[in-house]
């Protein structure tokens, strides 16, 4: 099969997966305790209050014409008005994407050569002294969850050698690019744990694949172990860690939550909190389903690229 045509069924497969994902989340909303209009006008409002308020926010027709409307008005740009702080999602949302994408990018910057390049070193030193060491440190890494390694480089860099701020605290308006040193521990956090992972399943696909007959094939004919390890080795060891990169990606923007909590971060996963605990249905829809979407791109671009290394997959 062409690539230009898998990557076409792909796309048409992930948008009906946000299909789906959009009538789950509805769905789950819809059936969350409490009453909405009751939250927002607190313990004192009376009844008629609460119903008046109902009627305004449309609570009273049927769901699936709230359905309809909301998806209609979500992919026309109109993802509604936060409950809460009464202003437009869109915007809020936006704001808050941008912040937790540079604070993923970067994590992913840094993390994914690291872990690629620790997960070669290891696999070409298979047994040694070497491989157990960095066997030991990324089991460790993996063993510790998020909120764990957070605490711990906080108490370390933040209260203990003064070096760094234990929260990022960035002021509304302000660049991130002003305040890179607020981004250096939740960035540290995510890599430590993110890196371990991928380096292990990247030592792993390196062993196995030095260990196939094209690989003994090519050392026989005398080929340069340089060459050896980059132009034979390499590109396939890496068809597997793609995969393991792009699943990393979903990891990712689950652990955001936890860190941009730990650290105070203004971006996605604290905004998704804050409409979880104040049931804000309009913000946690539209975040729910924006983070689904990032999900279902880094999958997309994840299976372009392993079609591309290995045609095999496009059938």
């Amino acid at each position: 099969m062409p690539l230009g045509i898998f990557v076409v069924r792909r796309l048409l497969f992930s948008v009906l997966v946000l299909f789906l994902v959009s009538i789950i989340v509805f769905l789950v909303v819809q059936v969350l305790p409490g009453d909405v209009a009751a939250m927002i006008l607190g313990t004192e409002a009376t009844f008629q209050d609460v119903a008046t308020l109902r009627e305004k926010l449309g609570l009273n027709r049927p769901a699936h014409v709230r359905y309809v409307e909301w998806l209609g008005g979500a992919l026309k740009g109109d993802w509604g008005t936060s409950l809460r702080l009464n202003q437009p999602v869109a915007p809020l949302l936006l704001s808050r994407l941008r912040n937790s994408a540079v604070l993923a990018g970067l994590t992913l910057l840094i993390a994914v050569p690291l872990a690629v390049g620790l997960g070669v070193f290891a696999g070409l030193r298979q047994g040694r002294l070497a491989d157990r060491v960095i066997a030991v440190l990324t089991l460790i890494g993996t063993s510790m969850p998020e909120f764990v390694w957070g605490s711990l480089l906080i108490t370390v860099f933040a209260f203990w050698l003064r070096w760094l701020p234990p929260v990022a605290l960035i002021e509304p308006g302000e660049s991130l690019l002003q305040n890179l040193h607020f981004l250096v521990l939740p960035i540290a956090t995510l890599t430590l744990v993110m890196m371990a992972y991928t380096s292990r399943m990247t030592r792993t696909s390196m062993i196995d694949v030095l260990e196939k007959p094209y690989i003994r094939t090519a050392r026989l004919k005398g080929i340069g172990e340089r060459s050896v390890i980059l132009r034979h080795a390499l590109r396939n060891a890496l068809v597997p860690t793609i995969t393991i990169v792009a699943m990393n990606i979903g990891w990712l923007m689950g652990s955001l939550v936890v860190v941009e909590t730990v650290f105070s971060y203004p971006g996605l996963g604290r905004m998704m909190l804050f409409a979880v605990s104040n049931r804000d249905v309009p913000m946690l829809q539209m975040t729910v389903l924006v983070t689904a979407a990032v999900y279902a791109a880094a999958n997309v671009v994840a299976d372009v690229l392993y079609a591309y290394c290995d045609p095999r997959v496009r059938y």
